[in-house]
């Protein structure tokens, strides 16, 4: 597991070493399983599947593919899954976040998706990955899309063509659309209306690459769950 933090560092964990627990315990603290530093919080998480080559030697970072970024002021990065081979105790750096910026979201992608950001106040932008150029961790990234005022980017989603993109209000409002009808456009555009944000749905809260078979879990922030 890599619990990517809100200031862009990166920690790793094995998923044994995660204490399971019934569905109503508290669980352990994550900033004590991971060293976290004062301020920081986990913003996302991803699972890379671990490989180990003929003579049993770890292969897992060696696998091909990229770890794609995308902040809340709308930029975005990828950066090859190998430069995360080396990841210390402490933690290091995934991304470099400018000032009054955080990190969202954070996808593993193939090198040639094409992926949609989805903002606070129901704005989308769809565009290629290879629109964005490889970086080294440190690098902040460079525009995904051009905000409205006090918009805000809140989730991240790769297209699926045999899949549909469902956006979650705050509120508990819920839909799914088609990726056909977010049509590809450059990266750093103002992009297109995904949901009608309304006093009944509230603002955008995050959305995710759905299939027909799926089920999906709605969390609150209050801890409530609903299947």
């Amino acid at each position: 597991l890599l619990f990517f933090t809100n200031t862009g560092r990166v920690y790793v964990e094995r998923v044994h070493e995660v204490p399971d627990m019934g569905r109503a315990a508290k669980g352990r603290s994550i900033a004590n399983l991971l060293e976290l530093k004062s301020g920081e919080n986990v913003a996302a998480l991803i699972r890379v599947v671990a490989q180990s080559g003929p003579n049993n030697e770890d292969q897992t970072w060696q696998q091909p593919g990229f770890i794609f970024f995308a902040s809340k002021r709308g930029t975005v990065k990828k950066t090859a899954l190998e430069e995360f081979g080396n990841i210390r105790k402490g933690g290091i750096i995934a991304i470099g976040i400018d000032p009054g910026d955080t990190l969202i979201d954070v996808k593993l992608t193939t090198g040639q998706d094409e992926v949609v950001l989805i903002t606070r106040d129901g704005m989308s932008i769809r565009f290629s990955e290879e629109d964005v150029r490889s970086m080294g961790r440190p690098a902040t990234g460079v525009r995904g899309i051009n905000l409205g005022k006090d918009d805000a980017v809140v989730a991240l989603a790769v297209v699926d063509p045999n899949a549909t993109l469902l956006v979650a209000g705050e509120n508990g409002i819920g839909k799914r659309t088609s990726f056909e009808e977010y049509r590809r456009q450059s990266r750093g555009g103002k992009g297109i209306i995904t949901m009608k944000t309304t006093e009944k749905t509230g603002a955008v809260i995050g959305a995710l690459t759905v299939g027909e078979q799926d089920e999906i879990m709605l969390i609150t922030v209050g801890g409530q769950m609903v299947r």
